[in-house]
């Protein structure tokens, strides 16, 4: 009798894996791809994160445009919008993010990087004032401070001919925009700054949760 094993099939083993490079890679995108649907497509279907949270309202023409300066300037690169659902969060920033508070972001700005404190609180706990010196020169206030100032802000009017346009597509997105904003719009942006537009922006995040 025979001691040797009979010859073992090579089908799909690691060994023909391990030796294909291309073999390999399309099976690493395939079962990537098919982990991320997983986890991603019953978000589409959850309340939680497809339906704004009580009170939430799409941001003013003026918000708005606040937003866009605070996306030019690159403020996300130092500031995180996203208060995580840890004790230690909670007691420095105040309630946890939920989704629904972003559903009218295009997109969202909740990030990690924290250089400065999380922003998504800030709405209400400060005057207008108070921001204001803090964009022109943040070591008035925090001494600190490794802030860039932004004192250009305070003299650079707003384009107001863009401001309906911007509502316009925005409504196309999902975002509940009446024919009355869009229309108000370019009133709503005349003689406005560009710093009262970042400041009115930074007033009303997180203040639809309490």
């Amino acid at each position: 009798m025979s001691t040797h094993a009979p010859n073992a099939s090579p089908g799909f083993s690691h060994e023909l894996i391990e030796t294909r490079s291309f073999l390999m890679i399309v099976l690493i995108v395939l079962v990537v791809a098919i982990g991320g649907l997983v986890e991603i497509v019953p978000l589409y279907f959850q309340r939680s994160t497809t339906q704004p949270v009580e009170g939430l309202k799409p941001y003013t023409a003026l918000q708005l445009e606040g937003r866009d300066i605070y996306l030019r300037e690159g403020c996300y690169g130092c500031h995180s919008q996203m208060v995580r659902p840890l004790q230690a969060e909670t007691l420095r920033y105040g309630t946890f993010s939920r989704a629904g508070e972003f559903v009218y972001d295009h997109p969202f700005q909740w990030g990690s990087k924290r250089t400065g404190p999380d922003l998504q609180r800030v709405g209400g706990r400060y005057s207008d004032e108070w921001h204001r010196v803090h964009l022109v020169n943040p070591r008035d206030l925090v001494p600190e401070s490794n802030m860039p100032a932004y004192p250009w802000l305070a003299k650079a009017t707003l384009d107001a001919s863009g401001g309906a346009a911007k509502l316009s597509a925005m409504r196309t997105l999902g975002v509940p925009y009446t024919d009355a904003d869009i229309a108000g719009a370019a009133e709503a942006l005349k003689d406005h700054t560009e710093l009262d537009a970042l400041v009115a922006y930074l007033q009303v995040l997180g203040t639809a949760v309490h």
